[in-house]
């Protein structure tokens, strides 16, 4: 068995595996290690590629995209997988792309589960304004499923111009000075500390807006959770409502078109009034 540690970045990954390519190392004999993890007693080191064999493999961009999407997803045997496919690839098997295959089929499910957390992330994140003239004029804090933040952040460069933001979660951070983008791996502790502590001005009024609008005549759970999952509910302003007006909609509140407090208030009528007789 060879032993393959790296620092657990996509490049590097990619780096050491066009290594064993070019020493035909096939995937059931490599142990892929990164970060502090661990490594058995009797593996050896992967090999250096060597000057006579560093023969020219073409990997398709297409499938580079693929490996480095799927090299998101958090789980134990993430780089076993990506050099399995890349390995049937370059050995003539297209078929380890496809969604069909065994490996194609993990590889494109954890892609679409990265990308549907950078849709969470995107939909999720509430930034906190911050009164000062020195450090990033908002902050949030977020808890991804996957390590998509340095790719998923780039979404509020865009939409924030030259405004400056940090983005802290347990794992790492990125900090928006309004031209250029900083990440760090670990986050630092100032850095967590600040967008958990973060007060937002807005967040009662925000409550009580979202309180008002509720529709429990409209109250689907399963629906709910599936676009909100809980995990979310409690780093949001609303997470903490969600529960008492489901459970307001279970105890009979889903004859109210909206809330109690709403409904009761006097208003205007809508419609034309009905015409008197002649």
């Amino acid at each position: 068995m060879v032993t393959v540690r790296f620092d657990g970045s996509f490049q590097e990954w990619r780096s050491r595996a066009r290594a064993l390519l070019q020493n035909h190392v096939s995937p059931h004999e490599v142990n892929w290690v990164s970060g502090d993890e661990s490594t058995g007693l009797f593996d050896n080191p992967s090999p250096a590629p060597s000057p006579k064999c560093e023969q020219r493999i073409r990997v398709p961009r297409e499938l580079l995209d693929e490996l480095e999407m799927a090299a998101r997803y958090r789980v134990g045997n993430r780089w076993s997988l990506l050099y399995r496919v890349l390995w049937r690839v370059t050995q003539g098997d297209s078929s380890a792309r496809m969604v069909g295959d065994v490996d194609g089929s993990e590889l494109h499910g954890r892609i679409k589960a990265v990308r549907r957390e950078a849709h969470h992330l995107h939909a999720f994140l509430r930034f906190s304004p911050l009164q000062t003239n020195d450090g990033p004029q908002h902050v949030a804090w977020f808890e991804p499923a996957h390590d998509l933040l340095p790719w998923a952040a780039g979404h509020f460069a865009e939409r924030m111009g030259g405004n400056s933001w940090l983005i802290a979660t347990p794992e790492e951070g990125v900090c928006w000075d309004g031209r250029e983008m900083y990440y760090t791996q670990p986050c630092p502790p100032q850095w967590r500390q600040l967008a958990q502590n973060a007060a937002d001005p807005g967040g009662e009024l925000w409550k009580t807006y979202y309180e008002s609008t509720f529709n429990p005549a409209r109250l689907n759970r399963s629906v709910l959770e599936s676009n909100l999952p809980v995990r979310f509910w409690k780093n949001l302003p609303e997470g903490m409502l969600i529960p008492q007006l489901m459970s307001r909609a279970r105890a009979g509140a889903q004859c109210d078109g909206q809330a109690e407090r709403v409904a009761a208030r006097s208003g205007k009528r809508i419609g034309r009034e009905p015409r008197q007789a002649d």
